[in-house]
């Protein structure tokens, strides 16, 4: 009975692990928020949940919130947002940013935000430019570049760490 039991409960524990691995490695994964890179979105401490499956089955757009591996570094993940798409012509002039002439809405930017002109820079098929939210404080795609999409882990859905900061990402 003793031998059964033991066995019974290795079992579980391998079938847990094994489905562990399985949801982290190709549905979500949890990631810890370290800089003020995309404060007020995201601030020091959030813990965040990413998506892995969102870009199988779209592409990426306009807005969303993605975590990806930083370029100069693949060992380091980043979170930024992406402003402009492959084969779009982005352009910051006045503090606001341009996509093909176009002043790009930003509802999620704290007012009065300073951001330094950039551009114009084309962005290359299979890339994505991001930035962060607190403009000032990112090093984002304007100091090394578009980022190939191969890169990103996911999208950033929920935020459910602090408590008192539980809710979706927009």
């Amino acid at each position: 009975m003793v031998k059964q039991f033991i066995k019974e409960t290795f079992q579980s524990v391998v079938i847990a692990l094994i489905l562990a691995l399985i949801i982290r490695t190709f549905i979500f994964q949890p990631f810890y928020i370290p800089s003020r890179s995309m404060v007020p979105t995201l601030v020091p401490g959030d813990r965040i949940l990413v998506t892995k499956f969102n870009y199988w089955f779209s592409q990426p757009k306009r807005g969303d919130v993605i975590v990806f591996k930083y370029p100069v570094n693949p060992d380091k993940d980043f979170v930024k947002r992406i402003i402009a798409l492959g084969g779009e012509t982005l352009s910051i002039r006045n503090n606001n940013v341009y996509i093909n002439g176009e002043k790009l809405e930003e509802p999620y930017l704290k007012k009065g935000i300073v951001t330094r002109d950039f551009g114009p820079v084309t962005v290359p098929e299979d890339s994505v430019f991001v930035m962060g939210d607190n403009r000032p404080d990112s090093r984002d795609s304007r100091y090394w570049g578009a980022l190939d999409k191969d890169l990103i882990i996911g999208k950033a859905v929920v935020r459910f760490w602090p408590l008192s900061r539980i809710g979706l990402i927009h």
